[in-house]
């Protein structure tokens, strides 16, 4: 991911679409974290947690049409093991919420959420004039 954020990225710059739908990608799969964190393991939640894993695994996918125009080949293969490796994630997750390794989660809380807000602020506040003039 971070070789996609910080070499890719800036290297083309994002548009108005990537830059807005990117931290909406980082924030759905922030809220299988906090599921995991803030509920106990349990059937209903159990539940709840694989609909959000699924939606966050759908969500990464929407921005496929901007990126066979803007990305490189290069950039492509990242994201196609970026696409790879996140249901891992969310299964390493899963079996971290199960085996209750809370502190583990709440580690990758925060380091996501730092991420999230990163995204937030560079691409469309810092970063802005530049989508503007590209979109």
């Amino acid at each position: 991911m971070m070789v996609d954020e910080f070499y890719f990225h800036h290297l083309r710059g994002l548009g108005k679409w990537e830059s807005k739908g990117h931290p909406i990608d980082t924030l759905c799969f922030l809220v299988c974290f906090f599921i995991a964190s803030f509920f106990e393991y349990s059937h209903s939640n159990l539940w709840a947690f694989i609909l959000c894993a699924a939606l966050s695994c759908i969500i990464i996918v929407k921005d496929e049409f901007i990126h066979t125009q803007e990305c490189s080949p290069k950039e492509n293969i990242i994201h196609a093991f970026l696409f790879q490796i996140h249901p891992l994630s969310l299964i390493g997750l899963f079996w971290m919420w199960k085996n209750a390794h809370i502190q583990y989660i709440n580690i990758q809380i925060l380091v996501i959420t730092v991420f999230l807000t990163y995204q937030i602020y560079y691409w469309n506040f810092y970063r802005k004039e530049k989508y503007e003039t590209k979109n």
